[in-house]
């Protein structure tokens, strides 16, 4: 069932995962799209190590609001670099993630965010640490990169595969989008299926959400700019994790993350893309159950 939060006039879409009684774990997931792409197997594992996990849709994907850009920014890639924000800032991003806390009635929650979530959830360790029990940022690049410094954490290959994946509008054209997607997030030579993505293009249908599609507004989620500090700042136990061969984001962001949160756990996953894959869901939920059942420490793989 769809709740709603508020932040001012922004509504975002939120979702109670199961686990009711257990220690409260919100997920944040990636750039434009949808709460839907958290994979079911995931959500159940967390639930079965005593989470009650609830996962929300950041302004400007799926059901929550989609706001207007003040001006066209061009696409992702351009809005990355702009020194400008073209709808709104990343403390509007933070700050949402903490409009659905209260709306849980969650006073404090261990976060785990994935791509643009690992990013968000950085943020939100920064400018909210009262809120954050513990904090797990995945296939992420650091918070305290800026402009031209992006670029050094991404392979750009995949940027270009992106720009040229056109499908219809159909529910035909809904799923092979979802593989093409899913094909670049996989870990080279990584078979990525209908039966991988069916899951969660069946539920953005049962919504009426159309996936993937919407440019200008990941160009306005990832061009909002940050001014609210650095890593350095985050007090609460954090973990690093990040997939050997991710061909989106290089292993070195996550090195970088983990260098600049105090006693970071870092933990490379041999083998492991962008994409969850299924071989990921159990050993993403013993590292977040391990992280929020003992003290901080440093981890090296």
């Amino acid at each position: 069932m769809t709740n709603y939060a508020r932040n001012g006039e922004v509504r975002i879409a939120v979702e109670d995962l199961g686990g009711s009684g257990g220690s409260p774990l919100l997920l944040v997931m990636g750039l434009g799209t949808s709460r839907f792409w958290w994979p079911g197997g995931l959500v159940a594992e967390l639930v079965r190590r005593g989470f009650h996990v609830a996962a929300y849709d950041q302004r400007d994907s799926g059901q929550s609001t989609h706001l207007p850009a003040a001006r066209h920014a061009g696409p992702p890639i351009a809005a990355l670099l702009r020194r400008s924000t073209p709808a709104y800032t990343a403390e509007d991003l933070t700050d949402d993630a903490v409009a659905v806390l209260d709306s849980l009635g969650w006073q404090r929650a261990h976060l785990f965010g994935h791509s643009m979530g690992g990013l968000v959830a950085q943020r939100v360790a920064i400018r909210h640490p009262d809120r954050i029990l513990t904090m797990t940022t995945s296939a992420a690049i650091p918070s305290d990169a800026r402009g031209l410094r992006i670029l050094r954490y991404l392979h750009l290959a995949p940027l270009v595969r992106f720009a040229r994946l056109h499908y219809p509008a159909t529910p035909e054209g809904e799923r092979d989008l979802a593989v093409a997607i899913g094909r670049i997030l996989a870990a080279p030579g990584q078979d990525i299926t209908e039966h991988d993505v069916r899951e969660f293009v069946a539920r953005e249908a049962e919504h009426n959400i159309s996936g993937f599609r919407d440019e200008k507004a990941q160009s306005r989620q990832i061009g909002a700019k940050w001014s609210g500090g650095p890593l350095s700042r985050i007090t609460a136990p954090t973990q690093v994790l990040h997939g050997e061969r991710d061909p989106l984001v290089r292993v070195g962001a996550a090195r970088d993350i983990a260098a600049a949160v105090p006693a970071a756990r870092l933990r490379i996953v041999p083998g492991a893309g962008h994409f969850l894959s299924r071989d990921l869901w159990s050993i993403y939920a013993d590292a977040v159950h391990a992280l929020a059942g003992s003290p901080a420490r440093t981890e090296h793989p």
